[in-house]
């Protein structure tokens, strides 16, 4: 039975040296000076900066795509500018031109003349992406329309569209040229507050 008091006593003292042993690994104080330290933290800051240099360049080509393609989409459009004047002119000539006028030969192959040069603008102006903005009704919009005048209107709400005065154009989806257009003034009656109650 000695022995085996002998033997155990023997494996504890192996066991608390072995424990004692590991206690002293884990408690060892860590610097920074430790080369394994110094190591994590640089790798972990190149790592940081490998991953804003990549966003970086990501978000460079983003940016250079979204150029290019604005670049092409919207390269006609001081040209587009331009051609508007002579829309409204054909339009001018068109209007300018009365049912009674365009009975005689002559007038009436001049209207259809300038009619079909209008046909083939506006057809060609929405070939390139070019759409014509003719609102004759609805909620004044200021991205879209401009007013030229206000009128109190009987039936119609604050800010309704009552008249087109000039057609407005988009190239895609940015604004040319917004259409000018005249809305309802509410003149108030509707609004007033009963103050002999």
């Amino acid at each position: 039975m000695t022995e085996n008091t002998a033997d155990n006593q023997n494996t504890e003292n192996e066991d608390n040296a072995e424990t004692n042993n590991v206690e002293h690994l884990d408690t060892a104080p860590e610097t920074e000076n430790d080369p394994v330290i110094l190591l994590a933290k640089e790798r972990d800051d190149m790592r940081d900066k490998m991953m804003r240099a990549l966003a970086e360049a990501d978000n460079t080509r983003k940016r250079a795509e979204k150029m290019q393609s604005d670049t092409q989409k919207y390269a006609v459009s001081g040209f587009a500018k331009d051609m508007l004047d002579l829309a409204d002119n054909l339009r001018r000539a068109l209007d300018a031109i009365t049912e009674e006028q365009r009975k005689d030969e002559v007038v009436g192959l001049l209207y259809e003349g300038i009619a079909a040069t209008e046909r083939v603008m506006l057809s060609n102006f929405e070939k390139h992406g070019i759409q014509k903005i003719e609102p004759t009704e609805g909620k004044f919009d200021p991205n879209f329309h401009e007013v030229m005048f206000e009128a109190p209107t009987p039936g119609k709400q604050n800010g309704e569209i009552i008249q087109l005065l000039e057609a407005g154009y988009v190239l895609h989806d940015r604004l040319l040229r917004p259409a000018r257009v005249g809305v309802a003034k509410n003149n108030g009656d509707e609004h007033k507050v009963d103050t002999q109650a």
